[in-house]
């Protein structure tokens, strides 16, 4: 592949970035998708939007805030298009930058210190128009499925307190002070796919995971007993069916559910669609971006429960 390696885990990043494939529909033909390109005066160049993670930050937030400061537009992640490695000039350094495919959602473009223009390209410009060839294989992973692919956000519940300490019914058993960090954490990470519903097992470790994003969102909490580990080892199909009715093109549903859940519904729904998942360890507080297009599972990406650089592609 042409410019350098990507998506490589052998190789050790010591700068961490995050960008996006910013993309929006043809305001003359709403069946044409464009992509975003962008000058920046301080290098020349012509470039994918993206920057440097600010301290404590996750990938997911930086590529949703340097989209914002370079280009003045909101955006909702979908996809992860993986990631690229490459040396630093005049630096013995390496610099990782993540990448997901990014629909605008709002704003308006303004000049500013790092970038003086942005324009528009379909996809049939816009390789031409990118400085490096690192840029255009992202695009490339880009233009392998779909633009417009629909979201469903499955999150396994936070760190709850251990089973042998709590003397209540297993179903009780709240989140320890951990999970309650990360469960509030997970807030705007789950808002950076545009997450607009929630559903949930009802354990009080399921529900109180997404409570901090149902207080965010003025929204309700609907209980899916099919999802948790009891309901679903009774009645797996009827889990099954559930779930697929919960994908939509309208919203972004977030399902919280339970350890001996996920693994089982993700292989079955990676076999049914025809998909290979990654390896991933599926660890308490840990999410899972499932991406959809014409109802079809297309792709299963994995976010770390710290949500940091630890991004694994399907």
């Amino acid at each position: 592949m042409d410019g350098g390696p990507i998506w490589d885990p052998r190789v050790t990043a010591n700068i961490h970035a995050a960008g996006a494939v910013l993309w929006r529909r043809s305001s003359a033909d709403s069946g044409v998708i464009e992509i975003a390109v962008v000058h920046r005066p301080k290098y020349q160049d012509w470039s994918l939007p993206k920057g440097k993670l600010d301290p404590g930050e996750t990938p997911v937030l930086a590529a949703v805030r340097e989209v914002r400061e370079e280009t003045g537009l909101d955006c909702r992640l979908g996809r992860y298009l993986g990631h690229v490695t490459y040396p630093v000039p005049g630096h013995r350094k390496l610099k990782r930058v993540d990448y997901w495919a990014a629909e605008v959602a709002g704003g308006e473009f303004a000049a500013n210190s790092e970038v003086d223009l942005l324009n528009w390209y379909p996809l049939d410009r816009v390789m031409d128009q990118l400085s490096y060839p690192m840029d255009r294989q992202v695009v490339r992973a880009f233009t392998r499925l779909p633009a417009d692919t629909g979201s469903l956000l499955l999150v396994r519940h936070s760190k709850a307190g251990r089973r042998d300490r709590f003397n209540g019914p297993d179903d009780e058993r709240p989140l320890e002070r951990a999970g309650q960090h990360q469960a509030q954490a997970l807030v705007p990470n789950l808002l950076a796919f545009g997450a607009s519903e929630i559903y949930s097992a009802p354990p009080s470790r399921c529900v109180q995971t997404v409570m901090p994003l149902a207080q965010k969102l003025g929204a309700d909490i609907v209980l899916e007993p099919l999802f948790s580990e009891n309901g679903y080892a009774a009645a797996p199909d009827a889990a099954h069916k559930r779930v697929r009715e919960l994908v939509s093109d309208r919203s972004v549903p977030v399902l919280c559910s339970q350890g001996k859940v996920i693994p089982d519904l993700l292989g079955w729904w990676a076999q049914r669609d025809g998909i290979t998942l990654p390896s991933a360890r599926n660890r308490k507080g840990s999410v899972w971006v499932l991406s959809f297009a014409a109802g079809k599972l297309v792709a299963a990406d994995h976010l770390d429960r710290s949500l940091s650089g630890a991004v694994v592609k399907s």
